[in-house]
């Protein structure tokens, strides 16, 4: 063979131009994996928190100049926040986030005694004030990118069980220092060693809406046993136990509902009647036998908004022996300021009675607020600022809520 010929690969061999086109295919298709891998571990680990900042924003806006003196009688209240959905989100609770509003630290800062974490478990498409079908769920594309347990993506049981589960962990996790609320005796033992200057914080469990019963009354009893001790019977569409203020029907309870609701009050749990329809709140007034709650919102007369109290439903809650919960959110007050908070606050007061005004902040339930639970003292210095007395103060501030917590939890 002369030197110009070209040389013929041996038999069983590749001939070297199609080895290099099959090495370079192959570095492409690796390098194709690696990238892929990449960006996918970039989404499960900054996607969620990006989504959230979004979501859950703290909003420049005058704040009132908290005094020393404020600060001092906001120091010896005892706070309690009957609604944040914070567990529905990527963080740890122990740690001081970045982002949202509420965490361990945070509470501690803002010398809040005890915190309501709501589950939420099914959010729909466009969700809005005015009318949703319970046909789509944004939740369920949270739960894969959060990377959350299998059970989680088709059940909205599993999910209310995995938020339950999120909240034991950090209290196994906090040494002492967060402390889950089940009974009217461990809110008294959570409070007393607050007052001898224990540095710990309360949480209780509740239900943004009965659709994690996914229909079965019995599911109520196990997530009761998973620690939920407040309900709302509907979010942001109608469900199998009631209408929702937002839904397509906004009917009133059903069979199941009437059959929930007296199941909650035989078990200790408090019904709420936030996001709940104008015919399912009547009801509820009617049969409860114990005090309710509307556990995050605001009030008509001051924020005509499809979410907010009607002055019926005020005094319907008021009768019970129950609290109005007023958020800090455009939503529930029409502004974030801390003046329109107390605006809605002074007309339940006004309404009926300072026995029946409370916090409820909706903190990290994709709403922007002007301060987060950190600056919680504002509040404590806009109520100084209208001339509340400081016993007043106290009962908004958390004494009313202790009181019906008190009367509704089970014993021991």
């Amino acid at each position: 063979m002369s030197p110009s010929e070209p040389s013929t690969p041996a038999p069983g061999t590749t001939p070297a131009p199609a080895r290099r086109r099959v090495v370079t295919l192959r570095r492409a298709l690796v390098a194709g994996v690696v990238l892929v891998l990449v960006a996918a571990v970039a989404f499960f680990a900054f996607a969620p928190g990006i989504v959230e900042k979004g979501m859950n924003e703290v909003v420049a806006g005058p704040l009132p100049k908290v005094t020393d003196e404020t600060q001092t009688l906001h120091d010896s209240l005892t706070i309690l926040d009957m609604h944040s959905d914070t567990l529905l989100w990527k963080r740890d609770l122990l740690d001081r986030g970045d982002r949202g509003h509420v965490d361990l630290p945070r509470l501690q800062d803002g010398n809040v005694a005890l915190q309501v974490f709501s589950s939420v478990s099914k959010s729909p498409k466009g969700q809005n004030f005015d009318s949703n079908s319970a046909d789509s769920d944004n939740i369920t594309l949270l739960t894969f990118a959060q990377l959350q347990p299998p059970r989680t993506w088709g059940s909205i049981f599993e999910r209310s069980m995995y938020h339950a589960e999120k909240l034991r962990d950090a209290e196994e996790r906090s040494d002492g220092a967060l402390r889950l609320v089940r009974t009217s005796d461990d809110l008294t033992s959570l409070l007393a060693d607050r007052a001898t200057g224990e540095n710990v914080t309360g949480a209780l469990l509740s239900l943004e809406g009965l659709q994690p019963l996914e229909g079965d009354a019995d599911n109520l009893q196990r997530l009761h046993d998973a620690g939920y001790r407040m309900a709302g019977f509907t979010h942001f569409f109608d469900n199998e136990v009631a209408g929702s203020m937002h839904g397509e029907e906004k009917d009133g309870l059903t069979d199941l509902g009437r059959e929930v609701f007296d199941e909650m009050e035989r078990l200790g749990m408090i019904v709420d009647v936030a996001h709940a329809s104008h015919p399912a709140v009547a009801e509820m007034l009617e049969r409860a036998t114990k005090p309710v709650v509307s556990s995050h919102g605001g009030v008509q007369a001051t924020c005509e908004v499809n979410r907010n109290l009607t002055d019926d439903e005020i005094r319907g809650v008021a009768a019970t022996g129950g609290v109005v919960g007023i958020g800090y959110f455009d939503g529930a007050v029409c502004d974030t300021s801390a003046e329109a908070v107390v605006d809605a606050m002074v007309h339940v007061r006004d309404l009926v009675g300072i026995d029946h005004v409370g916090l409820g902040s909706d903190y990290d339930g994709s709403v922007a607020v002007r301060w987060d639970t950190s600056e919680l003292a504002v509040v404590t210095q806009e109520l100084v600022d209208r001339g509340f007395s400081e016993a007043d103060v106290a009962k908004i501030m958390g004494g009313n809520v202790q009181r019906v917590m008190t009367a509704v939890l089970p014993k021991g």
